[in-house]
């Protein structure tokens, strides 16, 4: 199976357990237009807010699972950091992917206007079993009527996505401007996050940290993000066409060094098939085992033998029956 089936099988295609493409068309987190946000289980539900006048359909390209969005624009590097919890009782979503975009350092947008067919600071990662992406980005520009933002999608499942933009510490954004005005030749954003109708309704849940961090020499940013759901509990079409034929443990141990197991519940026979991918969204591994018996099966992870080095990974689960392939996956961590 090559990169760009397994794109398609993580929510590019029909057929995904993840998001498809009518989630550009999916619901979005909560009307929130006349408050901040809604309090539940604790932990405050992300606003609500529009994807813009600039989003794409991810379909289109299959560079954008990827963490460095940059594609060599010029900008002060961010370490972009998030977090994915549900609002029930604030613990991690895991294994759900999250969508973002912004524009470059001069307010454009990738696939717009003179930048159309380009691809840059557009991508999507799957969350690891703490509910955390990582992303390589810049500090964006800005553009008349917005403050500088970025924007993001977080699909729980084909049937659910939650739409939403933060922001950063505006003192912050000027001061990096001020320090790269060759860079940023528009100057410091004349807007503060309260001036901007995106954010009228209130932006404390969607204000993300901007720290600089000498030891790696970059920006490192972080904002935990509350979408609604008891972990991955909204379930779509797929999901519960899925759940009719198997069902998907978790991988332990969980980081690993030499090997790991996953528990694969079989409710038919069904030929399975693994792949693993590194976060980069490249192929590393294959490995066909046949048609397998209605029953638990414990799949071993055997590291060793993939001869796979240090970090992270994601390791997809391909089942087969009566000429359907549905799918699942899990993130794991080789130390």
């Amino acid at each position: 199976m090559n990169r760009k089936k397994f794109l398609k099988s993580l929510g590019l295609a029909s057929g995904a357990v993840v998001a498809g493409p009518a989630m550009t068309l999916a619901m979005s987190a909560e009307p929130s237009s006349e408050s901040a946000a809604s309090i539940k289980g604790g932990c405050a539900l992300i606003p609500s807010e529009t994807p813009g006048p600039f989003p794409l359909d991810l379909t289109n390209n299959t560079y954008f699972f990827r963490q460095d969005i940059r594609e060599g624009r010029p900008g002060e590097k961010v370490i972009q950091r998030m977090r994915i919890v549900g609002t029930v009782n604030c613990l991690p979503m895991p294994n759900v992917r999250v969508n973002i975009w912004c524009c470059d350092a001069n307010g454009d947008y990738s696939g717009y206007g003179s930048e159309e067919g380009l691809t840059y600071m557009r991508a999507y990662q799957i969350t690891d079993d703490n509910g955390e992406v990582e992303f390589i980005s810049i500090l964006p520009g800005w553009y008349p009527g917005r403050v500088v933002h970025m924007h993001f999608q977080v699909h729980v499942s084909t049937s659910y996505s939650a739409v939403s933009q933060y922001t950063w510490p505006h003192a912050a954004a000027v001061e990096i401007a001020n320090a790269s005005p060759e860079v940023y030749t528009q100057g410091p954003d004349p807007m503060a996050p309260e001036s901007d109708g995106a954010f009228a309704d209130g932006y404390e849940h969607q204000l993300a940290t901007l720290v600089y961090d000498e030891e790696i020499q970059s920006y490192v940013s972080d904002l935990e993000v509350a979408v609604e759901g008891t972990g991955v509990d909204s379930i779509g079409y797929l999901e519960q066409q899925a759940s009719k034929l198997f069902t998907l443990g978790t991988i332990s141990p969980n980081p690993a060094t030499m090997s790991s197991i996953v528990s694969l519940n079989l409710l038919a026979p069904s030929e399975v098939t693994i792949l693993v991918f590194s976060i980069s969204g490249s192929q590393v591994y294959e490995r066909r085992l046949g048609v397998k018996s209605e029953g638990v099966h414990n799949i071993s992870i055997d590291i060793v033998s993939m001869k796979l080095s240090s970090g992270s990974y994601v390791c997809q689960f391909n089942l087969t029956n009566s000429g359907r392939t549905h799918h699942d996956f899990r993130r794991f961590v080789i130390s």
